[in-house]
């Protein structure tokens, strides 16, 4: 990937204007995906990083690099080889370790931060949540008698409720996995959002489902479940969010935007 440098700038006066901003994006989220767009429709210098855990993410109009960094040290070195102007975490909400080392990366490096994050979903009249704390209270909640159970989970985690085999899973992941799932008895359907209330209803129709484990993603494209849930009465388990890692969040574009313009070169 060809390194980005930026260049400081000097005023009429000769006192130096903030640099050009050159942008790192930790992404794999819509968010990400969406300020890459503005990003790009403004001109600005950036890089969209992801994780490596879709096979096939969607097209950027940035730069885009692949993989992590290496912890804390690696990715302060990766700011300060690539002459990273501004860090912007837009990562899934659940991905806590790589928000910490974002944060503290960049307060070492003296990298303004800021993280683009969605608000939590909460519930509404009609939603039967039961609130888990993480993926382990989540699969003894399912203790049980057998139940045909959506996990809306991706497939990082489906491997933990082999413990409760009783189970029929409908699993539904971005891409078609290398190895089949473990569990006993599942059905996998192939898909990529967002999602709509109306196929969803349907999909929890066709399967037959009692109840839907997921995790508190927060934003639009996957609420569609929750909607269908609702809909047909059924209970949800409903993983709460790690704890805030810290820093300044902001939810919508136009707010990093802003940032950039203004928020940044004030220190905030």
């Amino acid at each position: 990937m060809p390194t980005i440098v930026s260049q400081g700038r000097s005023g009429v006066s000769g006192i130096p204007l903030p640099p050009v901003p050159n942008v790192l994006v930790l992404g794999g989220t819509t968010e990400a995906s969406a300020l890459a767009e503005a990003l790009a429709a403004r001109g600005l210098s950036a890089t969209l990083s992801y994780a490596g855990r879709v096979e096939r993410p969607r097209a950027q109009p940035v730069p885009v690099r692949i993989g992590g960094f290496g912890g804390v040290t690696g990715l302060q070195r990766h700011l300060r080889e690539n002459r990273v102007t501004h860090l912007v975490d837009a990562t899934h909400p659940f991905a806590a370790t790589m928000s910490a080392h974002a944060l503290a990366a960049a307060r070492n490096g003296g990298v303004p931060h800021l993280r683009l994050t969605r608000p939590a979903w909460r519930a509404q009249a009609g939603d039967r949540w039961r609130h888990v704390a993480d993926i382990e209270a989540a699969v003894a909640a399912l203790a049980g008698p057998p139940r045909r159970v959506m996990l809306a989970l991706g497939r990082m985690h489906v491997g933990a409720f082999a413990a409760q085999p009783q189970h029929h899973y409908l699993l539904r992941f971005v891409d078609r996995a290398d190895l089949a799932p473990v569990l006993p008895h599942h059905d996998l359907v192939v898909d990529r959002g967002p999602f709509t209330a109306a196929a969803d209803l349907d999909l929890l129709r066709e399967h037959a489902i009692d109840i839907v484990v997921c995790k508190n993603a927060g934003g639009s494209g996957a609420q569609a479940k929750l909607v269908a849930a609702r809909e047909l009465g059924l209970p949800v388990l409903m993983i709460d969010r790690p704890a805030d890692p810290g820093g300044k969040a902001v939810h919508r574009v136009d707010e990093v935007m802003d940032w950039l313009d203004h928020g940044a070169h004030r220190g905030v």
